[in-house]
């Protein structure tokens, strides 16, 4: 099971206790309020990048080559979105882990990334081979 869905709730939970003691009600707003704010600046993140991501054919990037190199293991799917501006072009069946997607370039270079519970784990780069 994942810790953190069990980690932030509570988290959560105890800032507010605390507030609550400490300060009443004031302290309560004062938390609460900061929650909200930390939530919608992630809302506002996250629609930012499907916008962007919705303007781009699915599974195009403008350098495969490029994102082979920003890619780092643990990083989440919408952290990937945002380097690529584009949705991935699925590869295995929808609810299957690990799920994988490939993005592709203009000069045919793809790199196809291996997600596990949702964060990267590995991902390849394939060049066409060179003409001439």
């Amino acid at each position: 099971m994942n810790l953190q869905r069990i980690a932030v709730p509570l988290l959560v939970i105890g800032l507010l206790v605390f507030a609550g003691r400490q300060y009443g009600w004031a302290g309560v707003a004062a938390v609460g309020g900061g929650l909200v704010m930390w939530l919608l600046l992630h809302w506002t993140r996250m629609m930012t990048v499907m916008k962007r991501a919705a303007e781009r054919p699915i599974g195009w990037v403008a350098s495969a080559v490029m994102l082979n190199a920003k890619l780092k293991p643990g990083v989440n799917l919408m952290h990937v979105m945002a380097m690529t501006r584009s949705l991935g072009e699925r590869l295995s069946a929808e609810g299957e882990q690990p799920e994988r997607y490939r993005w592709t370039d203009n000069g045919g270079s793809t790199v196809t990334v291996t997600l596990q519970g949702g964060r990267v784990t590995a991902w390849e780069l394939h060049r066409p081979p060179a003409e001439g």
